[in-house]
């Protein structure tokens, strides 16, 4: 399998050589600061781009807009708790980008439920090489 080892992310470090199953960490994240993640969120709407497939079915499970996966990724930052970075690739062969993880506990009004619950959402991204695109690769609730 060819690898399009292309880093579309802000963060200077070299893809991994190898295509696999499993995760490839990277230390001494988080990788972005909170201010330029916020900054991109808070700008507009075209700069966060939803840039997997599996990230783009899970938003739709979750029936968000674009607007409502910011908040929520603007609550993970500064909210919730820095998990990990790692390199993710938007198909199986890349291009890669280096990603922090973050965990967000969330109470939410359940209609059916009558009350509030918790819920845990796990969220994945990058910042783009230029800067200018925030690219979301995970956003779900945890399992």
């Amino acid at each position: 399998m060819v690898n399009n080892m292309m880093n579309v992310s802000a963060y200077n470090g070299s893809p991994p050589n190898e295509v696999g199953d499993r995760r490839i960490y990277i230390s001494g994240g988080p990788l972005y600061p909170i201010e330029d993640i916020v900054a991109l969120l808070d700008a507009d709407e075209r700069h966060t781009i939803l840039w997997t497939r599996q990230c783009k079915s899970h938003v739709q499970q979750l029936a968000y807009e674009i607007g409502d996966v910011q908040q929520l990724i603007k609550q993970a930052v500064t909210q919730g708790r820095y998990l990990n970075s790692e390199w993710c690739a938007q198909k199986p062969t890349g291009p890669w980008a280096a990603c922090d993880g973050y965990r967000l506990l969330r109470d939410e009004w359940v209609d059916h439920a009558h009350k509030e619950m918790r819920f845990e959402y796990y969220v994945k991204f990058a910042i783009g090489k230029t800067g200018k695109l925030l690219l979301l690769v995970s956003c779900h609730l945890s399992h």
